[in-house]
């Protein structure tokens, strides 16, 4: 099995503000390929907790910000440091009750290769 040679893109993941509570809720589908590259974008009126196993507050975010991870800079190959195949995005409120915006993932892998 070769590395990737192409970027693929997953469709956006998205949750609006109605679906955010003191609980984690899921953000889309899990992932389902090895993430390269991933984005959290938070355009809610108040801080979230980002968890990647619906129990942990893995990463914090400011409202009105981002995070950018990029797993395996530079490498393309397959022995590189990538998000798991299966991993969940999950959210909640750090304290104040969400009352408008979106949080959003994008995610970028690569595909081909022989």
């Amino acid at each position: 099995m070769g590395y990737g040679t192409r970027l693929s893109v997953d469709a956006v993941r998205e949750i609006d503000f109605g679906d955010v509570s003191g609980s984690y809720a899921s953000v889309g589908t899990p992932m389902g390929d090895h993430v390269r590259i991933l984005s959290f974008n938070n355009r809610m009126d108040q801080e979230l907790y980002i968890s990647l196993d619906g129990t942990t507050n893995h990463y914090r975010i400011a409202s009105n910000s981002f995070k950018l991870f990029d797993f395996s800079a530079n490498k393309i190959r397959d022995d590189g440091l990538f998000l798991p195949i299966g991993t969940q995005i999950y959210v909640k409120e750090v304290s104040a009750s969400v009352t408008s915006g979106s949080f959003w993932v994008e995610v970028m892998y690569g595909e081909g290769g022989k």
